[in-house]
C-alpha cells in the first residue's frame, strides 16, 4: 500500500471512528421484514426517480451528483448530468437489495465488482457510498444471500473498503444504531455506519 493510500485510509477510519463515538447518531434501524414485492416498476417518472435518488445523499452533495437508472434491458441511462464525482441511483423500492444510493467513483467501482461478483474490489481508494433513504437486504454476513427473510434498514452510509473486525474492533452483528462490519470475513466486507454523519 503506498504511502498516500494508507494516509487515505488512516484519515477515513479517523473519521469513521470520530463520527461513531463523538456524536450522536440521529436515526434509528429497524430490523424487521420488509413488506415489499419483487418486481420492476416502470411507472416512476424520470423527476421522480431523479427526487428519489437524490433523496439518498447530503443535500450538498446530492444537488450536483449525477442520477442514473437502469432501462428495461439493464443499460444505464444518464438522467442528469452532474459535477462533484458523485453518482446517485433511485433504485427499486420494489426490489429487495436495490436501494436509492449515492456514492463517489471508488464506491461505484466497489459495486459494479460485486455486482459482477469479481473475487474482491478493485477500487484502490476506500469510497464512501450513502444510503440516508434507508434499504432493504437479505444478510448481513453474506453478500449473495438471495433466500433469508428480507430486513428493512434506517439511514446509513457506508466506507467501501475492506475492513477486519477483529482489527478495527467493531462488531460484525447488524446495530440498529452505530458501526459494525458488514459481510465480514468475505472480501467485500465493508464499514457500515447507522444514521447520518
Amino acid at each position: 500500500m503506498s504511502l498516500l493510500t494508507a494516509k487515505r485510509v488512516a484519515l477515513v477510519a479517523t473519521i469513521a471512528v470520530v463520527t461513531i463515538t463523538g456524536t450522536r447518531l440521529g436515526s434509528r434501524a429497524e430490523s424487521r421484514p420488509a413488506n415489499r414485492a419483487i418486481g420492476n416498476d416502470t411507472s416512476d417518472t424520470t423527476e421522480t426517480k431523479i427526487e428519489r435518488a437524490m433523496s439518498a445523499g447530503p443535500a450538498e452533495i446530492a444537488q450536483s451528483a449525477k442520477i442514473i437508472d437502469k432501462d428495461a434491458k439493464g443499460h444505464t441511462v444518464v438522467l442528469r448530468e452532474g459535477s462533484n464525482g458523485f453518482t446517485c441511483i433511485p433504485g427499486n423500492p420494489n426490489v429487495i437489495g436495490d436501494p436509492p444510493m449515492c456514492a463517489d467513483g471508488p464506491s461505484m467501482r466497489w459495486a459494479a465488482d460485486f455486482g459482477a461478483h469479481k473475487p474482491k474490489p478493485t477500487n484502490t481508494v476506500p469510497g464512501i457510498t450513502y444510503m440516508f433513504a434507508g434499504a432493504t437486504q437479505r444478510s448481513d454476513s453474506d453478500p449473495y444471500d438471495k433466500t433469508s427473510p428480507p430486513i428493512t434498514v434506517g439511514p446509513h452510509w457506508m466506507i467501501m473498503w475492506p475492513f477486519d473486525p477483529k482489527t478495527a474492533g467493531l462488531p460484525t452483528i447488524h446495530r440498529d444504531t452505530g458501526a459494525y462490519i458488514m459481510w465480514a470475513g468475505s472480501p467485500y466486507a465493508h464499514l457500515h455506519v447507522m444514521g447520518r454523519p
